[in-house]
């Protein structure tokens, strides 16, 4: 963070319009068969406005219309709901299936009656989950506007609360893998959405980051793209904020980035930081109200955290990036050892990856299964070159040594406690067991082999049969898939062999992206 981020700097006063943004207004919806009750509320309410926001009236005239309107908007902030329509209790009818069927706890309920004996009040309130009771008779023009104002507050207030409660779930459900960088962007949409609710602002609100250090030099490597949002601006979440925002929001966004400054600007305000020297990252929020200096420090310990938060991932990255980079190496220097080429380990890497994800595996695990296959015969690095380059068929002993290749490859990458090398030292260990039990170096059965070592069975041999060798050209892949099919119960896992002779293109495209 640098010295002019714990500062505001305050934009010079020019005759440039202020960008907008119009708040929507607050839905209400009038159920009454009397159309002159429609027309009386509207004329009592026409100047009314709470929040900067004015009134937009949907009408029903009957219970059952009621529910088919409440069916298409589920933001309607009030209801104004008569007793005695089209039967005697259509009005509570419509409030048990608002709360119980529809499960809407937000909608302020409002009942008005003409008849107060169809309804008595102290029943009505104890068993219907209403919010205010009135008579037509004493609902004066007064009272209807603070009627109206109370239930709005209410309303606000709740819908603040549920946005608070999604952000937290957000931040909740983010915080188990904070650094994954698909999670990271999560945590950042709740931790927003947490900061807009709490300070009880504008819902349109973005976060921003530039991959460049001025944004006039705009090109695909530094373009502001948002990766966080609320309100209207959800829409633009993941695209170039070039293309997408308001021109007034984009000036303002470019402001702050070109001072690289905290900006603050009419009733906007715009977050800076730097969190590394290619990266400036922005948040843009919009006030109906000025600002408290416990609110401004509040943004600036969110975008202090967001700060400390990306740099953490940005290692995280760098160290497991290096961790891949050194298997796939370690992986293509032992095949290399074998007369192999080295881009059959990345090939295996990808198929099982993507037999894993097609097969339902999650993602951590899929991902691990990718990193670790690479080291399946790692093994072979115990093995001589006189049985390891021999060109004809080996002899019995001769196998036999070979075969060690599987348990010397798992005693040696079970040394290490590593998420990834244990898994390694899995797949080393048993992707040459058979799925009838006939297999080395254990002669597991079935589901006893570990998943991982029953997917690499399969990929590796797609591959190598695949492969042009020097005893061997490659097999047409109407071969490959016979031989698989012939062995699927035997030497393969079945459902292994139905997933990948179901989704050949899918791995016809691993062989195009890492050719020989």
């Amino acid at each position: 963070m640098t010295e002019t981020d714990n500062d505001f700097m305050f934009a010079p006063e020019d005759d440039e319009p202020q960008h907008i943004i119009t708040k929507p207004n607050w839905k209400i919806l009038i159920v009454d068969d009397e159309p002159s009750i429609h027309d009386v509320t509207k004329l009592a309410l026409s100047n009314f406005s709470f929040d900067e926001r004015n009134l937009n009236f949907i009408h029903a005239y009957s219970g059952n219309e009621a529910k088919k309107i409440l069916d298409e908007h589920d933001d309607i902030a009030l209801a104004l709901v008569d007793v005695v329509m089209e039967t005697e209790h259509a009005g509570l009818d419509l409030i048990r299936h608002i709360r119980d069927e529809l499960k809407n706890k937000m909608i302020r309920l409002v009942l008005r009656t003409g008849q107060p004996g169809e309804a008595p009040e102290r029943k009505v309130i104890l068993e219907f989950d209403i919010n205010d009771y009135k008579e037509k008779s004493e609902l004066t023009s007064q009272k209807l506007y603070s009627t109206i104002l109370t239930s709005l507050r209410s309303y606000r207030d709740l819908d603040s609360l549920n946005a608070n409660r999604k952000g937290l779930l957000r931040v909740i459900e983010s915080t188990g893998e904070i650094f994954r960088p698909k999670m990271l962007q999560g945590f950042i949409q709740g931790v927003l959405e947490q900061l807009i609710a709490l300070l009880n602002l504008d819902k349109n609100s973005l976060y921003a980051h530039c991959d460049g250090v001025a944004i006039e030099q705009h090109s695909s490597k530094n373009s502001l793209d948002v990766i966080a949002a609320t309100g209207t601006f959800k829409e633009v979440i993941g695209e170039n904020a070039d293309d997408k925002l308001p021109q007034g929001v984009m000036s303002v966004l470019k402001e702050a980035l070109n001072t690289k400054s905290l900006v603050v600007k009419g009733n906007e305000y715009v977050g800076y930081f730097n969190p590394t020297p290619e990266r400036e990252d922005v948040i843009y929020i919009r006030t109906s109200a000025d600002m408290s200096e416990d609110d401004i420090n509040l943004i600036k310990l969110f975008l202090q955290n967001v700060s400390i938060a990306y740099e953490n991932t940005l290692l995280k990255d760098e160290i497991e990036g290096t961790q891949r980079d050194m298997v796939y190496m370690l992986g293509e220097a032992i095949e290399t050892r074998s007369k192999e080429t080295g881009n059959h380990v990345r090939r295996v890497a990808e198929y099982s990856y993507l037999i894993a994800k097609g097969l339902g595996m999650s993602e951590k695990h899929a991902e691990i299964l990718k990193v670790a296959s690479p080291l399946h015969d790692f093994g072979k690095i115990g093995i001589t070159d006189a049985i390891l380059h021999k060109p004809g068929k080996l002899s019995e002993s001769e196998f036999e040594i070979m075969k060690g290749h599987a348990l010397m490859g798992k005693e040696l990458l079970d040394r290490s406690n590593r998420e990834i090398l244990k898994a390694a030292a899995v797949i080393a260990g048993e992707h040459h067991e058979k799925w009838d039990g006939s297999g080395y170096p254990d002669g597991l059965v079935g589901e006893e082999i570990h998943i991982y070592g029953r997917i690499v069975a399969v990929a590796d041999v797609f591959d190598a049969l695949g492969s042009r060798r020097s005893y061997k050209e490659p097999w047409p892949l109407e071969e490959i898939v016979a031989l698989l099919k012939k062995d699927s119960g035997s030497h393969f896992d079945p459902t292994i062999v139905d997933w990948v002779t179901s989704n050949l293109g899918t791995m016809q495209v691993v062989i195009n992206k890492y050719p020989d």
